[in-house]
């Protein structure tokens, strides 16, 4: 007797583990208008983190800011949750990291993946003063964050049958910056790739956000991206050009940039590309120091990535593609 009962509780609790598979959809066949990206809305998203002050680990901001985030989605009407995580900096330094997860139609089996970090980082390594207090990270940080909030709520305004996920990744930009190593960057990405949020999680593709916010900027082809999934990279640019946007993403290409695309791809296995950021061979001039303000953010940049992305998002979920 207690055998039999043994195994009617596996058999129950593997129903239960598989249930939530189960229960997936296919996307509505709808076509559905492509809405305007407000530039403005971004900077505004961007502004308010900022505000906050530097979302360095540990810090009663990087509280605040986790609160707000959560708070926006939910606003939007995404379901949100969040993901925390025990990490240790190259410093040594302990830290609690929280990706922040968030989910447009969770049951629908076709999904797009669109990410970005939250934190800022802890020192400004790269500046002549006050090199040991965290940057406000407007552009490396808070800009990928601005514009994939606006998407959420462009998304929930006009709604789409394709899922979407939107990641705020933690801990991406606290690294070793003196040489070649790799895996002190990306913890958040790190740990969500080897702890996904749902099993087996399938997407068509993923797109990540970083630096994208400064008065012309410029987004090439970066490396990573062109060696898994090229297609997805040139389809990208091709809407850019398309919206006349390729001043923006310009056709050149890159090396390989470490970034938390490059984590997901080599331990979750999924296509996720970057954009991000890199023009004149380097980084933004105020990269990882004090200048990273809003003075250098520019709503037309905002404007023109997001209006990429969601346009991008849009087209996949018409089956334009």
């Amino acid at each position: 007797m207690k055998l039999k009962y043994l195994f009617g509780l596996l058999i129950f609790s593997l129903l239960v583990a598989c249930k939530g598979e189960l229960e997936k959809v296919d996307q509505e066949n709808v076509k559905v208008r492509i809405p305007a990206f407000s530039g403005a809305s971004a900077y505004n998203f961007v502004q308010a983190q900022v505000d906050l002050g530097p979302r360095s680990p540990g810090s009663e901001t990087a509280k605040k800011a986790i609160d707000w985030m959560v708070k926006e989605l939910k606003a939007s009407n995404w379901s949100v949750q969040k993901q925390t995580f025990d990490a240790k900096l190259y410093t040594g330094a302990e830290f609690q990291g929280t990706n922040i997860i968030a989910r447009y139609k969770p049951e629908v089996k076709e999904r797009v993946l669109l990410c970005a970090h939250w934190d800022s980082r802890i020192m400004a390594d790269k500046d002549s003063v006050r090199m040991d207090d965290a940057i406000p990270g407007a552009n490396d940080g808070a800009s990928g964050v601005g514009v994939l909030l606006e998407i959420a709520r462009i998304i929930n305004e006009n709604p789409i049958p394709m899922g979407v996920d939107i990641i705020f990744f933690d801990l991406e930009d606290q690294g070793n910056d003196n040489g070649d190593f790799a895996y002190t960057w990306g913890l958040g990405s790190q740990y969500w790739a080897k702890n996904l949020h749902e099993k087996p999680y399938k997407i068509k593709y993923g797109i990540l956000l970083d630096m994208v916010g400064e008065k012309n900027a410029q987004f090439p082809k970066e490396g990573f991206s062109m060696k898994i999934a090229p297609g997805l990279v040139n389809k990208v640019w091709r809407v850019a050009k398309l919206l006349k946007k390729d001043n923006y993403f310009v056709n050149d290409r890159i090396g390989y940039i470490t970034d938390d695309h490059r984590f997901i791809i080599e331990l979750a296995r999924l296509p996720v590309i970057n954009i991000i950021g890199y023009k004149d061979g380097g980084f933004m001039k105020a990269h990882h120091t004090h200048g990273d303000d809003m003075g250098i953010i520019d709503k037309n940049t905002l404007a023109a990535v997001g209006q990429v992305v969601l346009t991008t998002i849009y087209k996949e979920s018409n089956k334009d593609f």
